[in-house]
């Protein structure tokens, strides 16, 4: 009987943690994310030169205030999120080198999916 009881209890809590792992990934983390970038790192990793830093360091405050913007808008958030994600990287696009991009483009999609923000709907 005693093992019986056991094995009741242990499928009711592998039950219970499969129902809270399933909620957990209904939340919204893109609204967890402000767009902060670290740009000392981003710097030393994508090698920008002097000029190319100063406009990185501007289109990263751009794009970190229109994510702020997006996450707290009440109607069409992910449309917005979307919009200064995009918007960034074509910035970038005109900054940075081919080689530049394609490596800050990689490090953007990586950094998109970890925090579970889907662009392309």
């Amino acid at each position: 009987m005693r093992k019986l009881g056991f094995t009741l209890v242990a499928a009711l809590a592998f039950s219970v943690s499969a129902f809270a792992n399933n909620a957990n990934d209904t939340i919204n983390v893109a609204g967890k994310w402000d767009g902060t970038i670290n740009k000392a790192k981003l710097t030393k990793y994508l090698q920008l030169s002097s000029q190319q830093n100063e406009q990185v360091a501007s289109i990263c405050d751009y794009f970190q205030e229109q994510m702020k913007v997006a996450n707290s808008s009440k109607k069409n958030s992910d449309q917005k999120v979307r919009n200064a994600v995009y918007g960034n990287l074509k910035l970038m696009k005109n900054t940075l080198t081919e080689k530049q991009y394609s490596d800050y483009l990689r490090l953007m999609a990586l950094t998109l999916r970890n925090k579970g923000i889907d662009i392309q709907k």
